[in-house]
């Protein structure tokens, strides 16, 4: 496979346009019954050992129990899962280790009416998250209010958050971190 060649940044670009699906990074994800969950790390464990690859990653999860968790109540699953020593949930595992695979951390922005979480690229700075959001605030980028998402939840606010010093000024270079919450201040 392409992915497995090591290609130099010449040679990535001049295969570029033939979009190869060989090039792109795989997910396996196994689909074990109940009564293997138990035994799936070690038999996710022995596939990563045997065929090793950068751009792989494997993981193991019941199609059936994920089914099941997703018709319960939130609460209901809760419980589920610890009955059955789940955890945390295929669908959670599988969209970390794509995010993994591709790359991408997530911020967040919030709004009196609406959270929502944006995707870009590990390494990207403040100005391309401002960019991921709209070019228009990239273009007139003063600076990005940051907050941990964790001290957000714990201290309920943004304005709580810059009380308890907290918030920080970042600038264009700044290194966004999954989970940062981001307020992007810019000019018109």
């Amino acid at each position: 496979p392409i992915r497995d060649v090591g290609l130099d940044a010449d040679e990535a670009k001049a295969i570029r346009g033939f979009r190869f699906l060989t090039e792109k990074p795989v997910l396996v994800l196994l689909n074990v019954g109940e009564g293997e969950l138990a035994t799936a790390p070690a038999l996710v464990e022995s596939i990563v050992a045997a065929y090793p690859h950068q751009h792989a990653m494997v993981d193991a999860l019941s199609a059936k129990i994920e089914m099941e968790l997703g018709e319960l109540e939130p609460d209901e699953a809760a419980v589920f899962m610890e009955e059955l020593g789940i955890a945390e949930s295929g669908l959670d595992r599988v969209i970390a280790l794509s995010y993994q695979l591709l790359g991408l951390v997530s911020f967040l922005t919030a709004g009196p009416d609406e959270v929502r979480a944006w995707p870009i690229v590990d390494g990207s700075t403040a100005v391309d998250a401002a960019g991921a959001i709209h070019t228009d605030l990239a273009k007139g980028f003063i600076r990005a209010e940051t907050v941990a998402y964790e001290d957000l939840l714990k201290l309920g606010s943004m304005g709580e958050a810059k009380k308890a010093g907290r918030l920080r000024a970042e600038g264009r270079t700044y290194r966004v971190k999954d989970g940062d919450v981001l307020e992007i201040l810019f000019s018109r």
